[in-house]
């Protein structure tokens, strides 16, 4: 292995990332990208970093989780955030970028370092050369057919999905909880230690659950029995409301590369009910095996919600992958008994998007458990969002810098949003994982200030992001970075 060097395949927002943060430790960095030799079906350029749907990079203030990530980057010396700095437009309280001037930006910096080199070729398998080595894989949702079937062959197949299938996750706080009972299906339970808000879609062909803990279950998270549940019960004519109003719900536009056929175990649910009216009742409502303890029925239909083991105050609505759009899965879902005013976390989607299972492959450090030298990073390690994205190549180029420079890796604390987000992709519940974008609600919850005294719940957002900067800043002393 070449003490001095690392090569990273693809020059996206991670990629280039990574690359930015290794060069700035001193070591050399290969950079692969495969455009324009190969273009996709969604990128207009050659450069690096181009953005590709919004222009947002989402909120920029203290108050919320994404704007502390952007400002622990920031003191990480990311070039992402460097770049889209110089090249923000007006957006409110949001960073959003010139998208020509931002990924210009990145490419003229990438291009312009000594110790980068940027060769424009696609890689189309995991490299035998022990030269290539440490490699950071971070090609984004579309990885192509031929190198996803090799990392599937090292990871194992049951091991990368290839659709997005996520539910819609709303603020436990905003759930009206005299109208929902706690029970699993047939009462089995295991006894408060509920894990994974939903379950990362799988190949067709795929086997659900995961070979490691030995479970079997249905696709997109279905309630197996494993685990307390928040139940919204049903009446006939709340169920008929409700279905009428989801069958006239208006989908959200996709991409061309998005329309591909749904595999039976994780269709939206909008396209189950229009296969007739009582589908849903058979599917993701099913009532069956949960008494309603207020009138010791079966509701007519019942919507569950899982609780995030890692985000205790996050809850996803089980089965409920959907593609309405957002503004439509808001008046949809408020009809859901408890739900009526209900905050929502996320919205679902069902989307194309190649990605690892990261409790099963990862480390905290984005190296993978099967050999350390290797790391995924960006969409396609696990993680939604470009700044997320961004962040995940940020750690890692720090950590396989540190691997060809004969270092130990060292893992961001959990208690900043950088870490957090690694902590999660690496611990999360493998049996139901699902990309996440940063959120408070995976960082450890803050009750004491830094004297004892209680933290007001208004205050604990601020209060979390004093405590993340100041943990990072400790963190930092033992860490290299592009400053």
């Amino acid at each position: 292995m070449n003490q001095s060097r690392i090569h990273i395949i693809g020059g996206g927002l991670a990629g280039s990332e990574a690359a930015w943060q290794a060069a700035s430790r001193g070591v050399q960095v290969v950079l692969h990208e495969m455009r324009p030799v190969t273009p996709t079906a969604v990128h207009k350029t050659d450069r690096l970093a181009e953005l590709v749907c919004s222009n947002s990079l989402r909120g920029d203030k203290l108050d919320n989780a994404v704007g502390l990530l952007k400002e622990e980057m920031r003191r990480l010396g990311s070039l992402v955030l460097r770049a889209a700095d110089a090249n923000r437009v007006p957006a409110g309280a949001a960073l959003a970028v010139d998208r020509d001037g931002f990924s210009q930006a990145i490419t003229e910096a990438i291009h312009g370092h000594p110790l980068i080199s940027v060769v424009r070729e696609e890689i189309t398998k995991l490299p035998s050369d022990s030269g290539m080595y440490p490699l950071i894989i971070a090609t984004g949702p579309l990885t192509s057919d031929a190198l996803s079937h090799d990392i599937a062959s090292m990871v194992g197949a049951e091991h990368l999905y290839f659709y997005d299938a996520i539910s819609p996750i709303v603020l436990a706080d905003s759930i009206d909880m005299s109208k929902v009972f706690r029970a699993s299906r047939w009462g089995r339970s295991l006894g408060g230690s509920t894990r994974g808000s939903g379950l990362g879609a799988r190949d067709a062909k795929d086997s659900q659950g995961d070979s490691a803990v030995a479970v079997e279950g249905p696709a997109c998270g279905v309630d197996d029995g494993e685990g307390d549940y928040l139940n919204c019960p049903m009446t006939r004519e709340e169920y008929e409301r409700f279905y009428a109003a989801l069958i006239a719900a208006e989908s959200a536009t996709v991409h061309d590369f998005e329309h591909a056929p749904f595999f039976e175990g994780c269709l939206p649910i909008e396209v189950m009910a229009h296969r007739g009216t009582d589908t849903l009742r058979f599917g993701p409502m099913k009532p069956v095996g949960l008494t309603d303890p207020r009138t010791g029925r079966y509701p007519y239909a019942v919507v569950q919600l899982r609780q995030d083991n890692l985000a205790g105050d996050h809850f996803s609505l089980v089965g409920f992958q959907t593609q309405l759009k957002w503004g439509e899965q808001a008046r949809v879902l408020k009809m859901i008994p408890g739900l009526e005013q209900a905050e929502f976390v996320r919205f679902g989607i069902v989307h194309r998007n190649t990605y690892v299972n990261g409790p099963t492959v990862l480390h905290e450090t984005w190296q993978t458990k099967m050999r350390p030298d290797l790391f995924f990073a960006g969409q396609m390690s696990g993680v939604e969002g470009y700044v997320e994205s961004a962040a995940s190549g940020l750690l890692a180029g720090l950590n396989a810098a540190a691997v060809a420079l004969g270092e130990t890796p060292r893992p961001a604390p959990r208690t900043t949003a950088i870490g957090a987000l690694a902590y999660y992709a690496s611990h999360a519940d493998p049996r139901h994982y699902q990309p996440t974008n940063i959120t408070f609600g995976i960082m450890p919850s803050i009750l004491d200030d830094a004297s004892g005294r209680k933290v007001k719940k208004g205050d604990r957002k601020l209060a979390t992001s004093e405590r993340a900067l100041h943990d990072l800043e400790e963190w930092m002393r033992g860490v290299v970075v592009a400053r």
